[in-house]
């Protein structure tokens, strides 16, 4: 029976990890996690790995719970009242859930950047460094080298290094979000997290952001939601199928889009459905 159809009709199957998945260290590790909206369950049960210092993307159809997962990563759906979920994350050992975990702390520990670009009204150099800020951080010498270096990581440095008085507002759209990972990646997190970053983009920017984070692998673990099967398999390593909820399979990502075990997955990422 096809497992798609049968996930529609309320079965359950158990997800597809490609050993050299399971092979390598996470950063996060996503254990039998569920997540609901009251009675309404959104997420069933999900177990797979973030590696450390790789980029893993999340495909799937709209609506199959891509950013609900992601944002579950920084706590994010805290903010909804009725959000309950079941099963753990752990952060390099250590457990997003547990108790005595301080979630604003927990966010410092990870950069997000939205779909659409959302520079603070504020200076470009203001931006970048508002993580620092709001960590009490006052030494403009400390602020510049690190406004520098975070806006070099983000390849923006060249286009603003003489605006950076000027609004953040002021950018193009592809600055922007360039500008935002900048301020993402000023705290020096262990995880960055990315909610369809180009979707809002044209082709040209699309491409300095892909190719942005292609500079950024290995200095950072990063989790992308994408919709693009084309983007996915030009940026990640590893690439995590996602349907209704539910993994179906994950693997490195020239498996997926050459080899995947299920052909569930190969009509999803050579177009047939979705």
């Amino acid at each position: 029976m096809n497992r798609l159809k049968a996930i529609a009709d309320g079965q359950t199957f158990e997800s597809v990890i490609h050993q050299e998945v399971l092979d390598c260290e996470p950063v996060v590790s996503i254990r039998d996690f569920s997540l609901y909206y009251h009675r309404k369950q959104a997420l069933y049960n999900i177990t797979m790995p973030v590696v450390k210092g790789m980029v893993t993307a999340l495909v799937g159809p709209s609506g199959c719970g891509k950013s609900t997962l992601l944002r579950s990563v920084n706590r994010m759906n805290d903010l909804i009242e009725s959000v309950r979920i079941e099963g753990d994350m752990v952060l390099n050992g250590e457990s997003i859930f547990a108790p005595s975990v301080d979630v604003i702390g927990l966010r410092k520990r990870m950069g997000m950047v939205f779909q659409k670009p959302n520079p603070f009204p504020m200076s470009i150099f203001e931006n970048v460094v508002y993580p620092l800020r709001i960590d009490g951080e006052r030494d403009k010498t400390i602020l510049m080298q690190v406004c520098e270096q975070s806006l070099r990581g983000a390849a923006l440095w060249e286009e603003v290094k003489d605006r950076l008085k000027e609004s953040g507002l002021s950018l193009s759209g592809g600055q922007q979000q360039r500008l935002c990972i900048a301020r993402a990646i000023a705290s020096d997190p262990e995880v960055l997290l990315l909610d369809e970053p180009c979707s809002a983009l044209d082709p040209i920017a699309t491409g300095k952001i892909e190719d942005l984070i292609d500079r950024l692998r290995g200095e950072y673990s990063i989790l992308i939601v994408t919709h693009n099967m084309q983007q996915a398999s030009r940026i990640s390593d590893h690439t995590a199928f996602m349907y209704l909820g539910r993994l179906v399979e994950m693997a490195e990502t020239s498996t997926i889009f050459t080899r995947p075990r299920l052909s569930e997955t190969e009509d999803y990422v050579t177009g047939r459905f979705g």
